[in-house]
């Protein structure tokens, strides 16, 4: 899909954004990349990909990935009789559970990852490599392949570190306490760790997430963000640390259709905050043109979307990048401590410093030492 929005607006609307949430820097910082760098969509990289064999194992992976969280959950696939019975006007709303592999997986959208843009003030270092990332947040099931592509050499990128984060259902953020992100009197938020986690990517440059379709909040439409570890270092507590360098930096969004069609179910429909469209999201307007489409590619697991969903997208990145993240928080053994020196971090709020005696002893000694 291709998606044009009316900047104007756009700009209107993050006006009234979380508070501590730039979102002005992180357009101009965004429009200052793509005016600089050489405008390399994957489209190249398409007959590359496909003569390698690369496609061929995508839709074999995404296949076997779709039918594995269906017979998880019970979902069968229908016989000829049962579909022909069934109304198949979905066309909005993506494919019926009976779309064959060769034809759902074919495609990718692609969008290439920004040497840096702003975090906003939710980002966390510290946190786990782990696959599943739902813990006890309620929501639709959300089953993520994420593929990452070498812009220069068309060539998956592999042993590098995938991070994802996203808000609940309600649009709060776990791992930070600051006003506009749920009860601010809710101290404990700062060690939550739902929607969050890194994996690494396998040799066809994959990382997979099992997490829940994330929810809205002010100023913002609905949206994860991806950040791309190159030359990071496993530790053996299971994190890549608290001293992150590398950051290829992205979102990944939704179709507004599919959005709306969540945003009915529960506990979504008990969110109080105003909602931002697309075609209101100045961020997104500024990533979707076309050459770069951030928008997942996604299929039903089941009939209805209450079943869960599975979506796809490959980014590509500059493998030669890589600047200093600031978090906002850092995530010791303790839990979460605020970072004094984040701009938007509220310095000194909750959570505090690092305590003068906290140790990264477990994040010293690599998972190879």
């Amino acid at each position: 899909m291709r998606f044009s929005a009316s900047i104007a607006l756009a700009l209107a609307a993050l006006a009234v954004a979380h508070p501590g949430e730039d979102h002005h820097d992180e357009l101009e910082q965004r429009r200052s990349f793509e005016a600089s760098a050489e405008r390399l969509s994957l489209r190249h990289c398409a007959e590359t990909l496909k003569a390698r064999g690369v496609t061929e194992r995508n839709i074999k992976r995404r296949s076997a990935l779709i039918k594995e969280h269906r017979q998880k959950r019970g979902i069968k696939k229908r016989d000829l009789e049962e579909v022909l019975k069934t109304d198949h006007n979905k066309t909005d709303l993506g494919y019926t559970p009976n779309t064959p592999a060769d034809i759902l997986f074919a495609g990718n959208n692609s969008c290439v990852l920004t040497p840096e843009v702003t975090l906003g003030p939710y980002y966390v270092s510290g946190e786990s490599v782990r696959r599943n990332l739902k813990e006890d947040q309620e929501g639709v099931d959300l089953i993520l392949d994420y593929q990452i592509i070498n812009v220069a050499t068309c060539e998956p990128v592999p042993e590098l570190y995938l991070e994802i984060w996203h808000c609940n259902s309600t649009g709060v953020y776990g791992g930070v306490t600051n006003q506009g992100n749920g009860n601010f009197d809710d101290k404990a938020n700062i060690n939550a760790t739902f929607g969050r986690g890194i994996q690494p990517t396998d040799e066809d440059g994959v990382a997979q997430f099992e997490t829940f379709f994330p929810g809205h909040y002010v100023g913002r439409t609905t949206h994860i963000h991806l950040l791309a570890h190159a030359n990071a270092t496993l530790y053996k507590n299971k994190t890549l640390g608290n001293d992150i360098y590398s950051s290829h930096i992205g979102q990944t969004y939704f179709d507004q259709d599919l959005i709306d069609e969540v945003e009915a179910l529960a506990p979504y429909n008990t969110n109080t905050q105003a909602v931002t469209t697309n075609a209101e999201d100045g961020i997104l307007a500024e990533a979707a043109n076309q050459d770069f489409d951030p928008v997942v590619e996604w299929t039903l697991l089941g009939d209805t979307v209450a079943e869960g969903l599975f979506g796809w997208l490959a980014y590509g990145i500059n493998i030669t990048e890589t600047e200093k993240v600031t978090p906002a928080v850092f995530r010791y053994e303790d839990g979460g401590h605020t970072n004094p020196d984040f701009g938007g971090g509220f310095p000194g709020g909750p959570g505090g410093p690092p305590p003068a005696d906290a140790s990264e002893a477990a994040d010293t000694t690599s998972e190879d030492a």
